[in-house]
This record gives C-alpha cells, sequence and structure tokens, in this order.
C-alpha cells in the first residue's frame, strides 16, 4: 500500500461514524503544505510505507525533519572574503542508493578554494554554492543499500564540493575508513594533498632512486607531502622553493636545498648545485615559471603542471584559457620538445572525481605510508567555521606552513566577544588607515595643485620674460635704424 492511500482510507472509515465536518478534518492533514525549507522525501522503502499506514508517526517525524537544521559556509558571489558567508540551512538531508550522512568534524582550505572564490575555478559550480574538496567526521546514517559502512564510523571524506558544512551526504565510494590513531585534524588534511603528491610523483613522475625534484611552495600542504614521499625513496635530492621563514621547517622536513625565491633566482641557485638540471619539477604555477621549469630538466626529466598559483597575484584569466595558450606556445616548438627529451604533463585532482578506482588504489597506498610512519599530515592552524575569512587570508598571503584546518565547533561565547573584539579594533585600524589615506591623498592633491600653481606662474614669468625679450629687441631694431639713418 502507498502512502497516498492512507488518508483515503482513513476519510472512509470516519465517514461511518461522523458527518461531513469531521470529513474534512481527516482531509486537513493529508493537504497542509510542507515546510519550504524541507528537502525532497528519501525514496520509499518498506519501513516508510509502515508509516504511511499509521498517520500519527508520520506526523510524529516531520518535525523532527522540518527542526534539523545545520551551518554552511556559502559562497555567494565572486570577489574578497566577505562573499564567503556562514549560513543555517534547515530540513534533513535525505539519502539516495549508496549514499551516507557524515557529521563533519574537520574541513580544509585548499588553494583551489581560493582560487574557485575569485572565480578562476571551473569546477566548482556557480553561487551561491558551498565549497570545499575534504572533510573528516562520523557517520550519522547510511542508506538502505549500504553494506560496507556504519553509523559511528571515523571516515575522511573526498568530494568535487560542499565540504564546509557540518553535515554532508555522500557516496560511499567517496569515503575512507580513518586508520587507527589518525586525528579528525590529520585525516581532513590527507586526501587532496596525498593522493595529488603520490600521483604526481609516481604514476607520472615514476619517481626512482638518486633521482632529483624541485618542489614549489615547499612550505604549503602539496609541498610538504611530496617532500615526504620524496623521502620514502632513497637518495632523492629535493629542491624546495619557500621564503626564508619558512626555510628550518621544510628542511627538517626533508628539502635537501631550500630557495628564498623572494631574494634569490632559484634557477641560478639550482644550476650551481646541479648543473645538468633536474628529473621532475612539480610547477603549482604556471606563467613563466613554468617555462623556467621546463628549461630546467634534464634529458628524460618531466614537468608536471598542476596549478596556476600566479592567477592570484596577475591576470585573472580562465585556467583552461592559460593552459591553451601555454600549449600553443610548446606546440610552435614541437622540435625542440622531441630534441630536448623531456615530457610535459598536466594534473587537476577536480577532473579525477569520477575515476574512483585511481583515486582508491593511490588513497591505499597513502594510508599504507602512515601506518608505516612515512608520512604524515603538518597542521599548520585551525580556525572556527566563523573565522573563515580570516583562514583565506592567511593561505593568500602565503604565511602558512601546512594545511589550514576549518572546525565545524562552534565558537565559544568568549572567542565570539574575543573576535567581535579583534573585529571591532581591525575595523579601527582600518578606517584610521583609511583616513591617513584621504589625508596623504588630500596632502597629495594639495602638493599636485600647488605644482600646477607653480607651473602657471613659471609659465607667466617666462611669457612675461618673452615679452621683455621681444621689447628689448624691438628697442634694439629701433635703436639701430636710428644709427643707420644717421
Amino acid at each position: 500500500m502507498s502512502g497516498e492511500d492512507a488518508p483515503a482510507q482513513q476519510q472512509n472509515a470516519e465517514e461511518q461514524k461522523q458527518q461531513q465536518q469531521q470529513q474534512e478534518e481527516t482531509k486537513t492533514p493529508a493537504e497542509s503544505p510542507k515546510t519550504e525549507s524541507k528537502p525532497d522525501p528519501p525514496p520509499t522503502s518498506a519501513s516508510t510505507e509502515a508509516a504511511a499506514d499509521t498517520p500519527a508517526p508520520a506526523a510524529e517525524k516531520a518535525p523532527e525533519e522540518d527542526t534539523f537544521s545545520y551551518r554552511a559556509l556559502v559562497l555567494t558571489g565572486y570577489g574578497g572574503y566577505d562573499k564567503v558567508k556562514l549560513q543555517v540551512k534547515k530540513g534533513k538531508p535525505a539519502l539516495k542508493s549508496g549514499e551516507v550522512m557524515v557529521r563533519v568534524k574537520m574541513c580544509v582550505l585548499n588553494f583551489a578554494d581560493l582560487m574557485a572564490r575569485q572565480g578562476l575555478y571551473d569546477r566548482l559550480p556557480s553561487p551561491p554554492v558551498t565549497p570545499g574538496m575534504e572533510c573528516s567526521g562520523i557517520i550519522e546514517a547510511v542508506a538502505e543499500d549500504v553494506t560496507d559502512r556504519k553509523v559511528g564510523d571515523k571516515v575522511l571524506v573526498l568530494n568535487r564540493s560542499g565540504m564546509w558544512q557540518d553535515v554532508v551526504v555522500v557516496a560511499t565510494t567517496h569515503t575512507f575508513l580513518m586508520p587507527e590513531g589518525m586525528s579528525f585534524e590529520e585525516a581532513a588534511a590527507l586526501s587532496v594533498n596525498y593522493i595529488t603528491a603520490y600521483l604526481m610523483l609516481f604514476d607520472f613522475g615514476h619517481l626512482r632512486p638518486n633521482q632529483s625534484v624541485l618542489i614549489h611552495m615547499a612550505a604549503g600542504g602539496v609541498g610538504i607531502a611530496a617532500t615526504q614521499l620524496c623521502k620514502t625513496v632513497n637518495d632523492v635530492t629535493v629542491f624546495g622553493t619557500a621564503s626564508a621563514s619558512k626555510h628550518e621547517v621544510i628542511s627538517q622536513g626533508g628539502v635537501t636545498h631550500p630557495i628564498d625565491y623572494r631574494t634569490r633566482d632559484y634557477v641560478e641557485e639550482i644550476r650551481k648545485i646541479s648543473p645538468k638540471g633536474l628529473d621532475i619539477v612539480l610547477d603549482p604555477l604556471g606563467g613563466s615559471d613554468t617555462h623556467k621549469g621546463y628549461n630546467l630538466l634534464k634529458p628524460m626529466g618531466k614537468l608536471i603542471s598542476y596549478g596556476a598559483a600566479n592567477m592570484l597575484a596577475g591576470q585573472k584569466k580562465n585556467l583552461f584559457a592559460v593552459a591553451k595558450t601555454w600549449y600553443q606556445q610548446f606546440s610552435v616548438h614541437t622540435l625542440s620538445l622531441i630534441q630536448g627529451n623531456r615530457s610535459v604533463c598536466g594534473f587537476h585532482m577536480g577532473y579525477l572525481d569520477s575515476e574512483t578506482e585511481l583515486i582508491a588504489q593511490a588513497m591505499a597506498a597513502v594510508m599504507d605510508l602512515y601506518r608505516q610512519g612515512k608520512i604524515k599530515p603538518r597542521i599548520d592552524s585551525t580556525y572556527h567555521l566563523e573565522q573563515v575569512g580570516d583562514a583565506m587570508r592567511r593561505m593568500q598571503e602565503r604565511s602558512n606552513i601546512g594545511k589550514i584546518i576549518l572546525t565545524t565547533e562552534p565558537m565559544k561565547e568568549e572567542e565570539k566577544k574575543e573576535e567581535a573584539k579583534k573585529d571591532e579594533e581591525k575595523k579601527k585600524d582600518d578606517k584610521k588607515k583609511d583616513d591617513r589615506k584621504k589625508e596623504e591623498k588630500k596632502k597629495d592633491d594639495a602638493k599636485k595643485e600647488e605644482k600646477k600653481e607653480e607651473k602657471k606662474d613659471d609659465a607667466k614669468k617666462e611669457e612675461k620674460e618673452e615679452v621683455k625679450k621681444d621689447d628689448k629687441k624691438a628697442e634694439e631694431k629701433k635703436e639701430e635704424a636710428k644709427k643707420e639713418e644717421n
């Protein structure tokens, strides 16, 4: 019997006992409108059909679904940090076949999220949308056909988007059981960076003993993951670019030769140490750095391009447009590419979301290395969802060493007050800075006006001087004319 049949049968039963007025009362519950924030009901199952035969239990279930709420960070439009807002969503998410619901403990900020905020990341749906590609948490519900996961399982989750919220619903194939002893912070920080580094170094790069690797942004998430993975192979020389303040940390992590890209030409520094060049270059920068990296390769060397961080500091172009231009430039020099015996690869984690078997294999290898103690995510800092703007600012300014975590634990009232004070102080500081800038601008404008006036005065003086000169010449001519007459 379907859920739609229940009200009709109940109505027929009541007709035999009561008058038209009571018939109308039995119709009212079936005809009441749904709450707007409530999602579509889950697929009908044996349990929901049984509930439909008895209206009372169904009425008890509805308030639970209606009152279920969770917080989510939502990208409301492209632009600055203020475009990501914390919102409350109502209605319990429905589970489809093969899905689980996870109560999120920790989620992670990736560089792609910064690009997405500025409209530079193609794999994120258009706003309004919840960003975030990875998180960790505890399974809270499973679809009826799910047998390989159960309520209470601790998992890390990998998905194209939608992870920056209290609750997520994903396919079981996008979840991975956490190893014993792994923290939620480590689990959230593991998947994207380590799978990216693993596939680039071992699938594309075929990293072997006694080879050399250049890792740009060596203090970032992928940089640290790649450095740790290089250490699992004997005698690999790692060149890592990072600001000088981060050199001690990345050296301890396994970078053989740290290079300050802000004050040194990394190409020259590498050539001094390794005149023949490098075996592998991991390039998250794009632009001119890609060409520099290619020229650093030895014969049979490989450049693996996996990002365009330079886009955030320079012109904002579509990632595909940049790649197209780049490959067109290389195609012009196809002969030199062939004669150089070097290869160029492209990697984009966002376009592997359908390759579940490949991702699962890489994740299994990464998990095994974690269990052996050979790799361990480095956590830079943890922010509340309410502080996402500060978290993004830290990454965009490249201040982090390791992963930046977002915790779903709500801020305590004291923390909120402290945060409000900081915001107020920051606003005051910003206002002072703005006032200073305005004052400086006024002074500059006044100086410019003074210079303009001075120029006008000078021009008038020059004009008077010219008139005097002309008058003098005229007088001289008159004098000469008189002399000639005499």
